[in-house]
């Protein structure tokens, strides 16, 4: 025999339709929170696939993890643990992203810069992007570049600086000294002899040195009037010259009148020459040709006369003393 269901409570009915929409709201809440979950993770690039790269430096000072190292201002790379090596050494690991992984070279610089004002940052630099892609686990020194130490060098050049200026603009400095000095010598340009008087000293030395100059210019005047005046030494010695020329034109002409001569010597000795030969050949006519050489003798002895004044003649013009001898056949 079928038992009929209980009667069902008017009160209990609202209260599980609370219950389910309470677990349907709880579990739209935990859909919602992982799925914020999920997208920050992916966002923080924890899907993504990266390689490590280790940076060595003395000092972590600044660096935390989850600090981004960023190339030409966009972050490429992020802090994921910081560990102290055996040699005491610093090992920064980072994560790098593959897809960012391409910026990284062989040749690649890491600097760790922290400033006067701001946070600590590490950057990349890339010079020839040409070069090899950085291999995985690569590890490379992180070079530093603290602002903040830097400043006690400054100082202490400051300081120097400002002790070097105060002995510089002291009353004993080789400044003021040499400032003195420059008055002095502007003092000495703006007297009388100017340049003069500031080279040598004193206005005494300048005016010997004038003194000197004119002497020099007066003596030089009489030297320019002695050599090149009216009957100075070039006139005397143009004089010369010209004396010299007629002298030697005078002799030219002696000597043409000498060789006129001689020639007439040598057709003469050649007409002897044949008479002679003629004489020896015809034994018959020795009066005639007898007479005919005594002729010609005198005819040389004639020339030779001529000859003998022309010689005397000649050294009496021409200064030079020289022994003429001619010889007859």
């Amino acid at each position: 025999m079928h038992t009929p269901p209980p009667p069902s409570d008017p009160a209990t009915a609202p209260l599980a339709s609370l219950e389910r929409k309470a677990v349907a709201l709880l579990t739209l809440v935990l859909l919602i929170i992982c799925g914020f979950v999920l997208y920050v993770m992916f966002a923080r690039g924890v899907f993504e696939r990266t390689q490590q790269l280790v940076l060595l430096s003395d000092d972590s000072e600044g660096v935390i993890v989850g600090m981004d190292m960023t190339f030409s201002g966009f972050p490429v790379g992020r802090v994921q643990r910081i560990e102290l090596a055996n040699d005491g050494k610093v090992r920064i690991v980072m994560e790098v992203p593959q897809k960012d992984a391409r910026w990284l070279r062989s040749s690649s610089i890491f600097t760790l810069e922290r400033g006067m004002v701001g946070d600590t940052r590490i950057r990349a630099f890339s010079g020839i992007l040409s070069d090899p892609p950085l291999p995985p686990n690569a590890e490379r020194t992180l070079l530093r570049g603290d602002m903040t130490a830097e400043i006690p060098r400054l100082v202490s050049s400051v300081r120097a600086l400002l002790e070097n200026l105060e002995t510089m603009t002291g009353s004993e400095s080789s400044i003021n000294t040499s400032l003195a000095h420059l008055k002095i010598v502007s003092q000495r340009l703006a007297s009388r002899y100017g340049l003069l008087t500031g080279a040598l000293g004193n206005e005494d030395n300048a005016k010997k040195i004038i003194s000197t100059i004119d002497s020099a210019n007066a003596l030089l005047g009489k030297a320019d009037q002695r050599v090149f005046g009216s009957g100075g030494v070039v006139d005397s010695t143009q004089a010369t010259l010209k004396s010299t020329q007629a002298t030697l034109a005078g002799s030219q002409a002696a000597m043409a009148q000498l060789t006129a001569l001689l020639t007439d010597t040598r057709a003469t000795l050649t007409k002897v020459d044949a008479l002679l030969a003629e004489a020896q050949a015809v034994g018959a006519n020795v009066r005639v040709a007898s007479a005919d050489l005594g002729q010609l003798r005198a005819e040389v002895e004639s020339n030779l006369r001529k000859i003998s004044q022309l010689t005397d003649e000649i050294n009496h013009k021409w200064p030079f003393a020289r022994d003429t001898e001619i010889k007859l056949p």
